[in-house]
């Protein structure tokens, strides 16, 4: 593999990672205190630890697919799978600041709502562009499902006033 490719991964992981960690230090489960303790949660709900780690590699194979993106020049559906991507990549970084700076569980439940079709949409462009970086944007999608079902069941078990 040539380096421009190379660097170019690790540049863009680097840079999704530090922004993902940004907003999520910025308002994450530290800053909602006891609000967050006394939250019910699922059953299925993974330890703190388990997010970090989760997030830190979906961000970097976020960052390795957004490169082979921006590097595949010549496909006319290139710019509308990098509009996309940044699109859902937006709204990532505002579940955190929704669901514990601004503690509004319903609402950031349909924020994930939208940033799991904007990032179906965003990988299904991908596909057009590069298959290989939409496979790698696969286990996000799987994770954001699954961070959609804790969403909705926080919000269920503390009821619709939370």
């Amino acid at each position: 593999m040539k380096a421009r490719p190379i660097f170019a991964a690790i540049g863009f992981a680097v840079l999704f990672n530090m922004l993902g960690g940004a907003f999520a230090g910025i308002s994450g489960p530290m800053s909602a205190g006891q609000w967050y303790e006394d939250l019910l949660l699922p059953k299925l709900q993974p330890p703190g630890a388990v997010f970090g780690i989760a997030w830190t590699i979906l961000y970097t194979l976020l960052g390795i697919a957004f490169s082979r993106l921006w590097l595949a020049s010549g496909s006319p559906a290139r710019r509308l799978a990098i509009g996309l991507f940044i699109v859902q990549f937006g709204l990532n970084l505002t579940w955190s600041p929704i669901f514990f700076g601004a503690k509004a569980i319903l609402p950031a439940l349909a924020m994930i709502g939208a940033i799991l079709l904007a990032a179906i949409a965003a990988t299904v462009a991908a596909g057009r562009v590069d298959k290989a970086a939409a496979w790698i944007m696969l286990p996000y999608l799987v994770w954001l499902g699954f961070a959609f079902m804790l969403n909705w069941r926080i919000w269920d078990l503390n009821g619709s006033g939370a």
